[in-house]
């Protein structure tokens, strides 16, 4: 495993010391006043430490360069391309910011009573209608805090439907080898067992072996999750006979909603026949993403499953029976599976999403769809003949899956081309996932992106492939302009180094 060196010279890249590098004792980074009241030591039941807890001494000017040169050593959305597939690395507009970072909602407290934050509900109200009025759906819950939280959501909503309709012998979940990887692990942690089902020739979900399954199990099967478009990148061409066919043998049809960027405006999930599904917002809806969260994954539904949509929901409610006389408060349904998340959601990252609509409109929503699908079937299209596309022959949506394979190179893999990619500037697109493609390559390049952006990126793609070719070790090295060069994943990984060290400032 390849370390950096500390000789900046070698490389091209500063190597950041550690914080405790610049400490120097007595140097401080603020002036506090003088105390107002007399000085005390800590309550002896405070005390957890024998000694002093050894934070360094620094000065302001030097903490905040510190932390601008480490935030400078991050690919993000503002300084480069972000091709990530599945996972919509697309803009966040700072006018969002702004009005996340409003006084009126900043200064709240997740405790304050209803009658005192009526404006903070009434975004979140008029959030929950602009989500149902989207997707096609009855309802929706803005509790979940992340796309697999949401999912989870929908699925234990799914499983108390049927088990409170006496159908306690349903404890399968269908799930397409196309889906995203959440939904077994979601399935499983509802306590039910997640079955495969293959896709066909054309990325589908496989008609024949779906129907098998339910002509064995289907009076087990609880629903099926769908992920659509898949993570194929393709809108499944027989959506409407996969929820037929669920629905007819008694189950319900789960809509994952992670690649909504892509039928935004064009198709409401609710309308084709599901009965349920989160959203991303902080996918589809520009809320930031990445690092860990925060995310925001609300949950829609029928009318027959709102009752046990996670809660609360915002309610609106006559004062003393006069219609026109109005407030807003919070409501837990009649079966609500509970609290998924503490108090109200990420309610920053509500804002955002409620932005985001209200600038963007009707037809605005629409043209994001409609210019990622073109951006992505414009690379798709470009690429096609340099790298093999198993679903080439079809129209993709918002994402396309390549494949790093490459008969003048043999000896050439994906994550060659990932990490040869970074020398460029350029963030690799997902390697490796889908599963079912062989040496993936999922390319994302959202609606955000410029023609010369993406003519940029396909040049160096097609750069790559002659490098390739003329000198496969240069891709096998690759990265030579990062700070740390090409790691040995798996010894990193078994061999955990959790102390860091660094050179002295200088």
């Amino acid at each position: 495993m390849n370390s950096p060196s500390n000789d900046s010279r070698a490389t091209g890249q500063r190597i950041e010391p550690l914080i405790f590098d610049f400490s120097s004792p007595g140097r401080i980074g603020a002036s506090l006043p003088a105390l107002d009241v007399p000085e005390a030591p800590l309550p002896l039941d405070f005390l957890r430490r024998a000694a002093d807890l050894p934070l360094p001494e620094v000065a302001e000017i030097d903490v905040m360069r510190h932390f601008l040169r480490l935030s400078q050593k991050n690919h993000s959305i503002d300084t480069g391309f972000y091709p990530l597939g599945s996972c919509t690395m697309k803009y966040n507009p700072k006018v969002h910011e702004k009005a996340a970072r409003l006084p009126g909602f900043t200064g709240l407290h997740p405790l304050q009573p209803a009658d005192s934050a009526q404006g903070a509900m009434q975004l979140m109200f008029e959030l929950q209608v602009y989500l149902a009025e989207i997707s096609g759906f009855a309802a929706v819950s803005l509790q979940p805090a992340a796309g697999a939280q949401g999912e989870l959501s929908g699925v234990l909503m799914m499983r108390n439907y049927l088990y409170d309709q006496g159908e306690t012998q349903r404890t399968k979940i269908l799930v397409p080898d196309s889906a995203h990887g959440t939904n077994p692990a979601s399935t499983t942690m509802a306590g039910l067992q997640a079955v495969e089902i293959p896709s066909d020739a054309r990325g589908n979900v496989d008609l024949g072996a779906l129907k098998t399954q339910l002509d064995s199990i289907g009076h087990e099967v609880i629903g099926l999750m769908l992920t659509n478009p898949n993570t194929l990148g393709l809108f499944d061409e027989n959506v409407l006979e996969v929820i037929r066919l669920v629905q007819a043998a008694g189950g319900l049809v789960y809509g994952d909603g992670a690649n909504f960027n892509a039928i935004l405006g064009i198709t409401k999930p609710g309308e084709l026949g599901f009965d349920v599904m989160h959203f991303n917002l902080h996918k589809t809806f520009t809320t930031p993403h990445g690092g860990g969260g925060p995310g925001s994954g609300p949950v829609g539904c029928s009318e027959a499953l709102a009752p046990y949509l996670p809660g609360p929901v915002v309610a609106v409610r006559a004062r003393n029976g006069d219609e026109e006389d109005i407030d807003l408060v919070w409501y837990m349904p009649q079966y609500s599976i509970g609290r998924v998340k503490s108090f109200a959601g990420n309610f920053g990252m509500l804002v955002r999403a409620y932005t985001y609509i209200r600038m963007l409109g009707e037809e605005g929503l629409r043209a994001v769809s409609q210019n990622a699908v073109l951006n992505a079937n414009y690379l798709q299209a470009r690429l096609k003949g340099a790298y093999p596309i198993p679903h080439g022959d079809r129209t993709c949506m918002h994402e396309f899956v390549a494949q790093g394979i490459l008969e003048e190179a043999p000896t050439i893999h994906t994550m060659d081309i990932a990490k040869r990619l970074m020398d460029f500037g350029y963030h690799p697109p997902t390697v490796y996932f889908p599963l079912i493609v062989r040496e993936a390559l999922m390319i994302e390049p959202t609606e955000t992106e410029s023609r010369e952006t993406l003519d940029g990126f396909v040049e160096t793609l097609l750069q790559i492939k002659e490098e390739a070719i003329a000198n496969p070790q240069l891709l096998k090295e690759a990265p030579h302009t990062t700070p740390v060069g090409r790691l040995d994943e798996v010894r990193a990984a078994r061999e955990l180094k959790l102390c860091a060290t660094a050179a002295k400032p200088g």
